[in-house]
């Protein structure tokens, strides 16, 4: 199944695999309102029955990731009315933070190049992260005299601690791909021409494992940056309880009891 849900988001589903390309390459597929709701239609058929999406990749087209908000797409002149940002947050970026956290299969992101303030933090948000060699990631909100969002201020200082959080938000320097890696922000560093190959398979592999356990597994290490020990403990047994439930679960014992590979249908 391939689709283009309009002319900002490309969306194609093969192989229980979705990808989803942001293609606003001229703006640096900077969001704008119609970006949003498309990005938005576009993850209401991924997360649909009818699509069996076990896996989601992220990209861009062009040269850049995103350069996060299309601020062409704000009016700031004196003599109009100052625009809510917290409305726009509340009403597209949180949204989508919270549903690329929560989305019950495992979210990849291949960062192809320049990924600046809401765009940085949107990868960020994303399961595992790769990102092309000559990629960058900037907390650009600082030069305007904004706060990092879409979850910047959160995701930054788990993954790379606060004195390092701190020092990208209140300068605004770009982070090369290979310092993220260094620092924890990313999973993996890809040369340029490899990046999407790499993508794909990487997607590939996830979308045959057992998905519903890798949501599980999202779960917990999600609620672990809150809880206690006691509290995860607890989680974990719960989650552990409910995986053990599943299909995939006496599948992957009976592969390993008679030395096959599994068939895994993730539930």
């Amino acid at each position: 199944m391939g689709c283009c849900m309009s002319e900002s988001i490309q969306l194609s589903i093969a192989a229980q695999v979705a990808t989803i390309t942001l293609n606003r390459p001229d703006r640096l597929n900077s969001f704008n309102s119609a970006m949003h709701q498309a990005l938005k239609d576009a993850l209401d058929v991924v997360e649909s029955p009818e699509s069996a999406v076990r896996a989601l990749l992220i990209t861009g087209a062009g040269r850049g990731f995103c350069a996060g908000q299309d601020l062409a797409d704000r009016n700031v002149s004196a003599d109009v009315e100052v625009p809510d940002l917290g409305a726009s947050v509340d009403t597209w970026y949180n949204p989508l933070v919270r549903r690329l956290q929560n989305l019950p299969m495992p979210v990849v992101c291949a960062v192809n190049g320049v990924a600046a303030g809401a765009g940085a933090n949107i990868a960020l948000a994303c399961d595992l992260v790769l990102a092309a060699r000559s990629a960058s990631f900037v907390q650009v909100f600082c030069k305007l005299g904004l706060v990092p969002d879409s979850g910047g201020t959160w995701f930054l200082q788990r993954a790379v601690g606060t004195q390092r959080a701190m020092g990208l938000s209140l300068l605004g320097d770009k982070v090369s791909a290979e310092q993220a890696e260094r620092w924890g922000m990313i999973w993996q560093v890809i040369d340029d021409d490899k990046l999407l190959e790499e993508a794909n398979a990487l997607v590939a592999h996830l979308a045959i494992q057992p998905t519903a356990g890798l949501a599980l597994i999202k779960r917990a290490i999600h609620a672990a940056a809150d809880n206690t020990l006691d509290e995860q403990l607890t989680l974990e047994r719960d989650l552990q309880r409910q995986a053990g439930q599943a299909e995939d679960y006496r599948e992957g014992v009976a592969a390993f009891m008679e030395k096959r590979k599994p068939v895994y249908k993730g539930y």
